[in-house]
């Protein structure tokens, strides 16, 4: 049975499907990826999905799907995953013991359960589906035919030592890590592997459109359109796929905010969002190796924290000094939720104190609990001027400038590789992490705090930065441009 037939069996796929008429792009979709006859009204949908004139001749092996908002992706992920568990046979291609890997990778825990619920609903509702069913737990499901669909999220390192038969990629533009700064890249380099031994292996990439790089972006860019390309990529807005998306929350999303309702809705790449720090940058400041510096009698230190409640983010701290033309970071630490915030500043408290340190910096966090607490341990709480994206912004000369010198600490590095730089639609910029769970700037926060706040108190002591050049100057060379002028 091919899928479509699935779909239109009221024995199995049928009864999940309130009205076909509104899957019909779907169903064109899914003949593409497979290789399915199509009729003429199919084929012209067909080349407005895909830029090709000709549908693909047999099954695809990698595919993309770049798509709006609400269209039903999630539900289709299930949909293929069930099918190709259930009436393809892997058998011939697995030695004996082996288990076929159907591995559905989701960006966060909570869209994973939305797909696991769909596939328990598919499989539950068809009596010979369930029947196949050895085992059932909240992240996989067993069949008596040796094959596992198991949903995972963004982790490259879950991936390593299975074989997996496909590989169904779900929002992948919007995949975070902790762990690394390009999730997405590192997880297809380890899934490419793991399929390799499969004849008809299918790995498939479904998300809402980002800014323009990653994955979803290079292979739209280099494949879109290509008629002879054995990639496929697709590309369609919210309604193109689920027309009972009303057009009103459309319209009303572009008059909130063009860019974002453009990528969400009409599924196109976003022009407004970029890196703002280049890796270069940030890998050429890193001392390989260096996770701590101890404090030394000589230097006059600085620092800025990012307070947290002890819930949702971390609390971090970062303690910088100026060492002649460099702007060096100490220290930069971060406790990971849950923990007591009032244990957190009484550890913080007496670190500051160890580098001579009785005041620190930082935002408008809580009102007037952070200033008390760090008051009741002998140390000064003094509110930042700047905003957090006006910190990052202030701190960009001095990477680009080369005069900076970081710690090797990995999660630091990854929270400053994803940093984006926004340009709103007044023209102003702003820097923050990118959405998406896994996604953080807590330790970036406290380091170009520490740093940029370090700038500007060796401006105020007979240092310049000029933030146009970045290039730092002192009072000599001031004054010998004075004489100049």
């Amino acid at each position: 049975m091919t899928i479509i037939d699935c779909v239109n069996d009221p024995q199995l796929f049928r009864p999940l499907f309130k009205s076909l008429d509104t899957w019909r792009t779907w169903f064109v979709v899914l003949k593409a990826i497979f290789a399915l006859p199509m009729t003429e009204e199919d084929l012209v949908l067909f080349r407005h999905l895909t830029g090709r004139t000709k549908p693909p001749r047999e099954q695809v092996q990698e595919g993309w799907f770049i798509k709006g908002r609400r269209a039903g992706g999630s539900f289709i992920v299930a949909l293929i995953a069930v099918f190709l568990a259930c009436f393809q046979n892997y058998k011939p291609h697995l030695a004996l013991g082996e288990r076929g890997i159907i591995m559905i990778i989701a960006a966060d825990r909570k869209q994973s359960r939305v797909i696991m619920r769909y596939l328990s609903a598919m499989l539950q509702s068809v009596p010979m589906l369930a029947a196949m069913i050895v085992r059932q737990d909240a992240e996989s499901i067993e069949l008596d035919n040796s094959i596992v669909i198991e949903i995972t999220t963004a982790n490259y390192r879950t991936i390593r030592g299975y074989t997996v038969v496909a590989a169904l990629c779900d929002e992948i533009a919007f995949w975070r890590s902790e762990e690394s700064a390009n999730p997405a890249e590192e997880i297809l380099a380890a899934l490419r592997p793991a399929m390799a031994t499969i004849p008809g292996a299918l790995l498939l990439g479904l998300s809402s459109p980002y800014k323009r790089s990653g994955p979803l972006y290079n292979a739209y860019k280099r494949h879109y359109g290509h008629g002879e390309s054995p990639v496929l990529v697709i590309q369609a807005a919210t309604r193109t796929m689920n027309p009972t998306v009303p057009q009103r929350v459309i319209d009303d999303a572009m008059e909130r905010d063009p860019a974002a309702a453009s990528a969400e809705y009409l599924a196109q790449f976003r022009s407004d969002v970029g890196s703002f720090l280049e890796v270069e940058l940030i890998e050429r400041a890193i001392e390989p190796g260096r996770r701590e510096r101890p404090p030394q009698d000589r230097f006059r230190y600085v620092s800025f924290t990012d307070p947290s409640g002890g819930s949702h983010d971390s609390f971090t701290l970062a303690i910088a000094h100026a060492e002649g033309d460099r702007y060096v970071l100490d220290v930069c630490r971060a406790v990971k939720p849950p923990f007591d915030p009032s244990s957190v500043v009484k550890e913080y408290a007496a670190l500051l104190k160890i580098y001579r340190l009785y005041e620190v910096t930082g935002d408008h966090y809580s009102g007037e609990w952070v200033r008390e607490s760090f008051s009741k341990c002998g140390i000064t709480y003094r509110h930042s001027e700047l905003t957090k994206s006006e910190l990052y912004l202030e701190s960009l000369p001095l990477f680009s400038q080369g005069c900076i010198d970081l710690l090797d600490i990995r999660a630091l590095t990854v929270e400053l590789m994803q940093l984006e730089r926004r340009t709103g639609r007044s023209g102003r910029d702003t820097v923050d992490h990118p959405p998406g769970a896994g996604s953080r700037d807590d330790l970036a926060n406290s380091c170009c705090g520490a740093l940029t706040l370090l700038a500007e108190s060796e401006r105020r002591t007979g240092y310049m930065v000029n933030f146009v050049t970045g290039k730092i100057l002192t009072e000599r060379e001031l004054w010998k441009r004075s004489l100049l002028s």
